[in-house]
């Protein structure tokens, strides 16, 4: 009897933080759309809701972090549970980092809002945020329903985002060799490029988290990597 109500108690606390992280991929995945609906609209105060909004994110993160802490010091979980509590304060750190990177474009929307307009590139990114944010969606659905298949299908998708940067970096280097004047916008949408990107390697992360609470394992297979730039070596957005 004493089993099943320590049983019972941790379960409860578990779906506790469990709904946190539910919440905070929430809040991130509207972080993700409205940091690029600011950009292709010139919407400033959408852009400072993202930046402001990134507090509440944090303070998710370690509001989850703390309950882990707790649950694992009071409850001590057997090895399969104890994987399950690892495994969401690994997802909590992802999505905090995707919400960074959704505040760090909101950033440079009130920049570019008074450059001239690089032709179709602000339309572009926001499809690659929404394909980043269709992702995580799923990573997050995958990690609810326990569903190791859609979570590999999450990390092979992650070669379209790749794909879609690449595009935009070919096409921003044309811009800046075909007019000097675009370079100083070109080189703030890279940023911006990049930083969804970025994003998107996390959520292949949290897939990655998924894949190991259900089988065990860690994926026994490559990231199908297809970022082929080089101007990362010199330029890095984590420092923007």
């Amino acid at each position: 009897m004493a089993e099943e109500h320590i049983t019972s108690v941790f379960d409860r606390d578990l779906e506790a933080i469990q709904g946190k992280i539910m919440k905070m991929g929430g809040l991130v995945e509207t972080a993700i759309l409205d940091a690029a609906q600011s950009l292709e609209t010139r919407d400033e105060e959408l852009a400072e809701k993202v930046r402001a909004g990134d507090k509440a994110i944090d303070d998710l993160e370690h509001m989850i972090n703390e309950d882990a802490a707790r649950l694992i010091a009071l409850r001590a979980p057997a090895a399969s549970d104890l994987r399950i509590v690892l495994s969401v304060m690994k997802i909590a750190s992802n999505l905090e980092r995707i919400g960074d990177y959704a505040k760090n474009m909101a950033k440079r929307t009130s920049i570019l809002s008074n450059m001239s307009p690089i032709n179709g590139s602000q339309a572009a990114l926001r499809r690659m945020a929404r394909e980043v944010n269709e992702m995580l969606k799923d990573a997050l659905d995958s990690y609810i329903q326990r569903d190791a298949t859609k979570a590999e299908d999450v990390i092979h998708r992650d070669a379209d985002v790749d794909q879609m940067y690449n595009a935009l970096f070919r096409e921003f280097l044309t811009f800046m060799m075909e007019d000097p004047r675009n370079i100083t916008a070109c080189m703030h949408l890279h940023f911006m490029a990049k930083n969804t990107e970025r994003m998107g390697d996390h959520v292949t992360s949290i897939a990655e988290q998924v894949i190991y609470l259900v089988t065990g394992d860690n994926p026994d297979t490559p990231r199908p990597k297809q970022d082929k730039t080089s101007i990362d070596a010199t330029l890095s957005p984590e420092s923007n």
